[in-house]
């Protein structure tokens, strides 16, 4: 009998091929994809994530984490897709122009996506127009803004300028070593987030989820 539990107990000690033989195991037993995403992908994540957020673990441990869940989900896509099941919201992630780190940014993408997020990863130096376009494309809910240097923190602005002069409708979040809750007013931001952990409560928070 499938042990969604277990599935759970294999993302948090970031047991890949374990998660990955699980997850096998629970589809060929017929178990619901949602339960198995629900109970046992995203519950182990989020665990993992208020860990991280209290400090009791720190940043290798959660990219464990994050790489045993995603070997689960590499099988549970195409059911997910067929099943029409629809993820929270869809966020777009990306590095402002300017800016060529991805630790912090790679992080958030995997903590929304153990949440059960689409994320859409624009990647690193992005300019403000390629925002606003992901974001049409995707029809994002949300855009999280990611910036490491404090000069390259102006480039967040500038996307969110860019946003309003689109006329497009979408959250925007921001976060970073050098950015506060203080620079998130100043130019505008719906959010902001001071760590991967605290950023899924602010997507859905900012999405009413």
């Amino acid at each position: 009998m499938a042990d969604l539990n277990l599935i759970k107990e294999m993302v948090i000690k970031g047991q890949a091929a374990k998660v990955k033989e699980l997850v096998q195991k629970a589809i060929d037993e017929k178990v619901r994809v949602q339960d198995i995403l629900s109970n046992g992908l995203i519950a182990g994540m989020g665990y993992v994530g208020e860990r991280f957020k209290k400090n009791e673990v720190y940043v290798p441990e959660v990219l464990i984490a994050a790489r045993a869940m995603k070997s689960g989900m590499e099988l549970l896509k195409p059911l997910l897709v067929k099943a029409d099941i629809q993820p929270l919201g869809v966020v777009v992630v990306g590095t402002v122009k300017g800016d060529l780190h991805d630790i912090g940014k790679n992080l958030v993408s995997m903590m929304l996506e153990g949440a059960g997020f689409k994320v859409v990863d624009i990647g690193i130096d992005v300019p403000p127009e390629k925002f606003v376009t992901a974001a049409r494309d995707s029809k994002a809910g949300l855009v999280a803004l990611s910036a490491l240097l404090t000069t390259t923190m102006v480039s967040m602005k500038a996307v969110i300028d860019e946003f309003k002069k689109s006329g497009l409708t979408v959250k925007t979040m921001i976060g970073g070593a050098p950015v506060t809750q203080s620079y998130a007013d100043e130019i505008g931001a719906n959010g902001y987030a001071p760590d991967a952990a605290s950023a899924v409560d602010k997507a859905k928070q900012l999405l009413g989820l």
